[in-house]
This record gives structure tokens, C-alpha cells and sequence, in this order.
């Protein structure tokens, strides 16, 4: 449904040139919910700018639903407003003088194509009920909620029924707990529409938890392209571990095939391409994947730590191990009966261990 080949664009500022994208490549399949992540600079919502028309790409081409709408070498640029998607920005863009019927009909009222009133009616009254605000027509804009204003800008982007949706961040505004409601919603609402979407947030709990695939960007390329399971747990670099969800990480170096030494002794692990004895790597572990508890009152011959410090999160608590000069975060149970100051077993499974090398 979208295509973007060798997407290239770059900007003058004070410091000189900036590359904002590097001749990345995307395919969006028809129907899937596709997020860009990363921090910002990135160049994900350049992505999306282009793929919308708002900005002009100096190198590659983009096509969507077959359709070139893009492409420098061949001089090709079709308008924002005849690419047919719809828009959701951050900002939502309500126009406070307007009812929730007039934000939702501005695309069909003022845009290419007209449609009598009759028409008009039927299309927002199905664009409101999608987003649950059926009844809620003839109030004033300024009267809504954060949560209902970002609905009423979704209404609005999905009224003219586009092929493709975009959305740069649009739930960064809201509070953590409607924003966590409305992750809900916006998965529900853009599956049964059957609408492909290309989302960008900075937010990973948000990318995994929206999309169908997940892609990871940084100054200006795209590092990794899965599923958001995929991301999370066989990340392809130290960049997508560090970026995405919390990691533990231990520098050591190539002993032997299969073992490295770090600061917590010898490990079994190794590269997953191998490498030199000798060579530095970056041990990386999630902390749900340390396993600790009670160290008992006789020797051991397992891993000693000390807890440090313990964060109550209600279901889980976050603990700091310190092991052999190494703090290590930890995620237990929230009822578990480590305190600070005791010390601990630590084990790491051997499974567990993400290396990458330098």
C-alpha cells in the first residue's frame, strides 16, 4: 500500500547540512498498522511528512496504493490533497469556532469532492460513531475532553474514508492513563476500518503495543524491521537494546567459543556471528530475565549480589543488584520479600544473554 525506495532528504541549519534521511526503504502492506520509533531527529516524522506531501524528498520515490506520488529523478509530486489519506497530527488541530459536526465535515464540506448535505450527514454521523462520539454532533469543540478532541480529529481524518492514514504522535498530549485507554481504542477503531496506518511516536510501550511492525530509526536510517515481539526480544543492534525497553548492560570481551569474560565472571555466550578472542562486546539482559532470591545463610556456590535499592511498581518491583561492582536492575514480583541491604542469588540464564559486538 505505501512504498518508499531510497527515500532521501536533507535540511541547511546553522551547523551546516542535515541528513534527515538516508536512503531508507519501507514497504507498508495493505491493512497493516506500521509504527516508526525512535528519539527525536530521527527523521521518522520527516518519513511521514513526505509520505504525505508536506515536505519534498531530494532523492527516491514513494508510491501509494500503486501510484506514484513521489519520485525527484522523474519530477514527479502530486499534492497533499490528491494522494488520498487522512492526517492526524499531534497538535489535533480542532478548530475551537466549530462544533464536533463542523471539525468532522471540514474535509467533505470544503475539499476536492462535494457531497450534499444529506451525504455529508450520513458520513459523519458513521465517522462519530466509529470513534464512540455519536451524539456528541452539535457540541462545541472547546467543550471536549483531551481524549474526545483526539477522537474528533481521527473522525475527521477517516470521514473521506483515505486508503492510508498518517499519525505523528497523536496521543503525546494526553495523560498516562487516557493515553494508555486510547492505545486500546485506536487499535480497535483502525482494525475495523481495515485503514493502513503509518504512526510515529518516541513512545516504545506505544509501538509495541500498536503495531503490526515495528521500525526503528536513527539519524536518518532504518535499523530494524519486525514485529514489535521481535523488536523486544532479539533486538538487531546495541542501539535498538538500549532504545527499546530497559536492558541491563555488562562490557566484556571474547574468551573462548562460546564464553565471555566480564566483570561477572566467565558467561556462556557468544555473538550470534561469532567473533575473535580477544574482541570487546556488550553483554545486554532484560531485567525480567535475572532471576534472583534469598541468598541462604550457608555458602553458594552461585552468583552473590546485594539488593541496593527496590522500587514498589504494584505488580512488579524494580531491584538493584549489585554484583561483583555491577548494578543490574532486576524485575521481581511485586510481592516479593527482598528487601535493601539483603543479599541475593542471582543467575542469569544463559539463553537470556543479548551479545553485540564492540
Amino acid at each position: 500500500m505505501i512504498s518508499i525506495r531510497a527515500l532521501q532528504k536533507s535540511f541547511r541549519a546553522q551547523q551546516g547540512r542535515v541528513d534527515a534521511l538516508r536512503a531508507i526503504d519501507l514497504e507498508v502492506a495493505e491493512g497493516e498498522f506500521c509504527v516508526l520509533l525512535g528519539p527525536s531527529g530521527c527523521g521518522k516524522t520527516t518519513t511521514l511528512r513526505c509520505v504525505a506531501g508536506l515536505e519534498r524528498p531530494d532523492g527516491g520515490e514513494i508510491e501509494i496504493a500503486g501510484k506514484l506520488v513521489n519520485s525527484a529523478a522523474r519530477r514527479v509530486y502530486v499534492p497533499t490533497e490528491r494522494r488520498d489519506i487522512g492526517m492526524v497530527f499531534q497538535s489535533y488541530a480542532i478548530w475551537p469556532h466549530m462544533n464536533v459536526f463542523q471539525n468532522v465535515a471540514f474535509p467533505l464540506t470544503e475539499g476536492r469532492t462535494r457531497f450534499s448535505k444529506r451525504e455529508v450527514a450520513d458520513k459523519v454521523a458513521r465517522a462519530l460513531k466509529r470513534v464512540q462520539l455519536d451524539g456528541l454532533g452539535d457540541r462545541p469543540a472547546t467543550d471536549l475532553s483531551g481524549g474526545q478532541q483526539q477522537r474528533v480529529a481521527m473522525a475527521r481524518a477517516m470521514v473521506t474514508e483515505p486508503k492510508i492514514l498518517l499519525m505523528d504522535e497523536p496521543l503525546s498530549n494526553l495523560d498516562a492513563r487516557l493515553r494508555e485507554q486510547m492505545r486500546v481504542e485506536l487499535r480497535k477503531i483502525t482494525k475495523s476500518v481495515g485503514v493502513t496506518v503509518l504512526y510515529v511516536t518516541h513512545d516504545q510501550a506505544e509501538a509495541l503495543s500498536l503495531g503490526d511492525r515495528v521500525c526503528v530509526m536513527n539519524a536518518g536510517e532504518i535499523l530494524q524491521i519486525a514485529s514489535p515481539h521481535e523488536v523486544y526480544e532479539r533486538p538487531a543492534n546495541l542501539f535498538v537494546a538500549q532504545f527499546v525497553g530497559e536492558m541491563n548492560f555488562v562490557p566484556g570481551k571474547i574468551a573462548a567459543q562460546g564464553r565471555i569474560e566480564c566483570s561477572l565472571g566467565s558467561l556462556a555466550a557468544s555473538p550470534p556471528n561469532g567473533g575473535t578472542v580477544g574482541a570487546p562486546v556488550t553483554l545486554a539482559i532484560r531485567p525480567e530475565h535475572v532471576r534472583v532470591a534469598p541468598a541462604p545463610s550457608h555458602g553458594s556456590a552461585n552468583t552473590l549480589g546485594k539488593v541496593t535499592s527496590k522500587n514498589y511498581l504494584g505488580d512488579a518491583a524494580l531491584l538493584e543488584i549489585e554484583v561483583n561492582g555491577v548494578c543490574l536492575l532486576a524485575k521481581m514480583p511485586g510481592d516479593t520479600d527482598l528487601r535493601v541491604g539483603q543479599n541475593a542469588l542471582v543467575e542469569f540464564p544463559a539463553q537470556r544473554w543479548h551479545v553485540f559486538v564492540g
